[in-house]
């Protein structure tokens, strides 16, 4: 069976079953502070597990986009080296929401495993939880009953709280689970090893292929459990999995999901796969990772220095460090595979192809970025093992390449197998304390402990009133105490009802206040949405919470976030205006003091189309528009009607739409109410987020009306120096020229200067150790020393120069070396020039021949100077 074939015999199965198919959601995740990438079936569905929405179903399948490459599931570092571990994977499951339990499950996992797949039975083995006595937990009897009907029992086995117990975190619902593992050795291995002895003994062959879990409690803040009200069923079988054993296979890498990868990847690095380990294992991280980032990319997540951005650039530099090392590639080519990953694909998830130029363009890019890196870092390795070589020492110390790898991001793993092939060793042990260092101060700023929810009053439904109000009375349902280092310690509140806009859809969220009957305020400092509950930060708890309260929104801040997040509606009409329909929005961020807008376009805007772009949103500011908004309509009514939906964004069954004239989009934020109260639109800056995607920042309402009271007050100062000319414009032009006449005579100057002083300083070149030395204290401009230096270096072969200078409070240093010195002695002016720095509280850096550097300290010139002949 193909692939599609497997993939859509599931979901039809299930449908049989009267569940409800539903689309894959995002795999990267929005609104969810606790999680930033699906890692499993069940995370798009935590809201429903927890008690805070209800499904549109009791019953659901579908097949779930997911990743697993940070946090408590983690395989990034088993993928390529075995068969069977990904970073991104799709996860068949099925759910049922306190509808059927364990004995359904069971029932129809065997059915469709055995009836509708025709996998043997005698290949297949079951475990169940068999207790927990430190936690009151008992054996999962009930499975094992169940079980019994359909497998022997000596292939139903026990298995421990590890294996056989899930949860979804440190607190919240969890349960026993039953696990269906497949064995598709050979005969002649079964001969030897019985198959229930390698269950969960990580057997490339002998692997889980599909888990079932059974949600009969919640864990507490305190770790102890708590039974459910409702029980319900979350599965999730791995599709790659699935096909290996449909296909025959005894490599998920061997099934039609990997191979047109696979082939492609021989095809550009003229490599052949099956002949070599270190290539093969190169292959399958390539051929898993660019799916991961490609999937990514396409649900909006962009690589980046932060955040989830920089797991995804993490992912994708370990397939080019692969590619760099075992299979030669030195220019980019993983972005050549996207054309095949979305023919294969695209199909099942069309946010593929509609996004294929701009994954494409990405990942060329972040290609050519690191290889940049990888260069530098060889140069910097280079530098590390000679200095190393001149002590004698064929260890390299842990800490060096720490700096190496944290600071430039070079792999520690090609550091060490450029070591090895050069006769030296790493420090590992040291490396490895400076690595859990690091770890130690990430997870320490990062550490959130959360305790438990303490309800005040059941509360089914938290109504959002803010669209039409500011303020309400408000009680207090449920809240919790939160503690970071970051923020310390704070309370997070939800109400029975609230007007406080929760962060979502590129807007912040709302702050304001609660105000007791007696008049005591408690700030509220943020609004989040996690697992659909509305929760409002503050540092403190009111006195009574059993209170009716008024909840007040911070009404300035809203009105100017509101006429931001509008004009964003505007920015984007004008841009695919403007430059055409290609123009899609990529991410936004919108708050009251400005807005953010990222879209994809393939080229920088001129002052021509920026001002068009501007013109056009000011044009629609003053038409005054009303706002058209259309609450609670179907998805597809929506869109059929014009409205632009975002890719990577979570719709529900029914919509908002957001309509000012002929822009229309699908929108959760707030707006004003008619476009006159944007007042005006200024684009502030406007440049590259990524290869085919642009950012506009800009500014509305009374941060403009303050952006043109600091021009006209710079102006009128201006207009004061120039003694009120008539023509301020002119009169700065004619300064200008004058400037540059005078500047050109003051290089001419400097010119002659360094002429008549290179005769002077030649006779003070002393000899060391067979190199020409000079150190010395000159009053030249940077270029002035650059040039003089090079002047020198022209006469010379054997020349080591290091001149200071003093201008405009600051220190100078420039270091030459002549090249073939540089070579031969293996030194290096940017190095030198760095420790030099230290000398004038600057820094600097430069080729081995040229450096120079900055410094706020001129008093330590001379000591500078001083120490440069240490190094010859």
């Amino acid at each position: 069976m193909k692939s599609k074939e497997i993939r859509s015999q599931f979901l039809e199965f299930f449908k049989s079953k009267y569940h409800l198919i539903v689309p894959s959601a995002p795999m990267v995740v929005k609104n969810d502070p606790t999680l930033m990438f699906i890692n499993s079936g069940m995370a798009p569905f935590k809201e429903y597990f927890l008690g805070n929405g209800k499904p549109k179903n009791n019953r659901i399948a579908d097949t779930q986009k997911c990743l697993r490459v940070s946090g408590k599931h983690n395989d990034l570092e088993e993928v390529g080296m075995d068969t069977y571990h990904h970073t991104m994977f799709e996860m068949l499951g099925n759910w049922s929401f306190g509808d059927y339990f364990k004995k359904e499950a069971i029932e129809w996992a065997w059915e469709l495993l055995t009836e509708v797949f025709k996998i043997d039975k005698d290949i297949l083995y079951v475990t169940i939880f068999e207790g927990d006595a430190s936690e009151g937990l008992e054996h999962d009897s009930e499975a094992y009953n169940f079980w019994k009907k359909f497998v022997p029992e000596d292939r139903i086995l026990n298995g421990n709280k590890k294996d056989n117990f899930w949860e979804m975190g440190d607190q919240g619902p969890c349960g026993p689970c039953s696990e269906i593992h497949v064995d598709i050795r050979s005969a002649e291995e079964k001969a030897k090893i019985p198959g229930r002895d390698l269950v969960n003994q990580d057997h490339p062959q002998v692997v889980e292929i599909w888990n079932l879990v059974f949600m009969q409690f919640n864990r507490k803040a305190n770790g102890s459990l708590e039974r459910l009200s409702a029980q319900h069923v979350d599965t999730g079988m791995g599709f790659e999995r699935l096909c290996m054993v449909l296909q025959n296979k005894q490599s998920n890498y061997d099934t039609d999901v990997f191979t047109p990868l696979i082939r492609e990847i021989e095809t550009i690095t003229n490599s052949k796969y099956g002949a070599d380990e270190k290539k093969d294992i190169a292959t399958r991280v390539i051929a898993d990772h660019v799916r991961a980032v490609a999937f990514s990319i396409a649900d909006g997540q962009l690589p980046s220095n932060t955040g989830a951005g920089y797991v995804i650039r993490r992912i994708l530099r370990r397939a080019i460090r692969y590619g760099f090392t075992f299979l030669n590639q030195k220019e980019p080519f993983i972005y050549k595979l996207i054309e095949t990953l979305t023919a294969q694909m695209g199909e099942a998830f069309p946010e593929l192809l509609s996004e294929k130029n701009i994954i494409t363009n990405v990942v060329r890019e972040e290609e050519q970025s690191f290889l940049r890196t990888l260069d530098q870092g060889l140069v910097l390795l280079e530098n590390i093992i000679e200095n190393s070589k001149s002590k004698g020492n064929n260890e390299i110390s842990g800490k060096k390449a720490f700096e190496l790898y944290d600071t430039f991001g070079f792999p520690i793993d090609l550091t060490a197998l450029i070591l090895r092939e050069r006769g030296y060793s790493l420090d590992e042990k040291e490396f490895d304390i400076e690595l859990q260092k690091q770890k130690e101060r990430s997870r320490s700023a990062t550490k959130v402990e959360t305790g438990d929810w303490i309800v005040l009053a059941e509360d089914d439904i938290e109504e959002f009133v803010g669209y039409d109000m500011l303020q309400t009375p408000v009680k207090i349902s449920r809240y919790r105490k939160v503690e970071s280092k970051k923020e310390g310690e704070m309370y997070q509140l939800v109400f029975n009802l609230t007007p406080f806009y929760p962060e979502g859809g590129g807007q912040v969220g709302d702050k304001g206040y609660l105000k007791a009957p007696d008049g005591d305020l408690t700030y509220i400092l943020d609004t989040k949405k996690e697992n659909n509950l509305i929760i409002h930060f503050t540092k403190t708890l009111p006195r009574n919470l059993a209170e009716t309260f008024t909840a007040v929104v911070d009404e300035l801040n809203r009105k100017n976030t509101a006429a931001n997040h509008t004009a964003t509606h505007l920015l984007q009409q004008a841009l695919r205006n403007v430059l055409g329909t290609h123009v899609v929005q990529k991410g936004s961020m919108v708050q009251g003091r400005n807005l953010r807008f990222d879209f994809s376009h393939f080229a920088k805007l001129t002052e021509e189309e920026l001002k068009e772009v501007e013109d056009f949103v000011n044009a629609r500011i003053r038409e005054g528009i009303v706002l058209e908004e259309k609450r609670n309509i179907p998805f597809q009514q929506a869109v059929d009607e014009g409205a632009l939906a975002l890719f990577g964004e979570k719709y529900g069954d029914t919509v908002r739409a957001i309509k000012f004239g002929n822009s229309m989009e699908l929108c959760g934020g707030t707006h004003v109410p008619t476009t006159k109260d944007i007042w005006h639109f200024i684009i502030t800056s406007e440049g590259a987020v990524a290869s085919g995607i642009r950012r506009i920042e800009a500014i509305t309402g009374d941060f403009a009306k303050r952006y043109f009271i600091d021009r006209s007050n710079s102006f009128s100062a201006i207009q004061k120096i120039l003694n009120n000319a008539q023509d301020p414009l002119k009169t700065v032009e004619a300064l200008q020229e004058e400037n540059y006449d005078l500047q050109k005579q003051i290089k001419g100057l400097l010119k002659d200067k360094a002429k008549d002083l290179k005769g002077d300083l030649k006779a003070e070149i002393e000899q060391i150790n067979g190199v020409g030395f000079l150190a010395k204290k000159i009053e030249l401009d940077a270029a002035g020393m650059k040039d003089l230096a090079f002047e020198m270096g022209g006469e010379s072969e054997n020349l080591f120069l290091v001149f200071g200078a003093e201008q405009d409070g600051k220190a100078l240093l420039a270091c030459y070396i002549s090249k073939k010195l540089a070579t031969e002695k293996n030194l290096d002016a940017g190095k030198i020039i760095r420790e030099l720095g230290k000398y004038i509280q600057g820094g600097g850096g430069g080729q081995p021949f040229f450096a120079t550097a900055g410094g706020k300290n001129p008093g330590g010139i001379d000591e500078a100077l001083e120490k440069a002949k240490f190094f010859v």
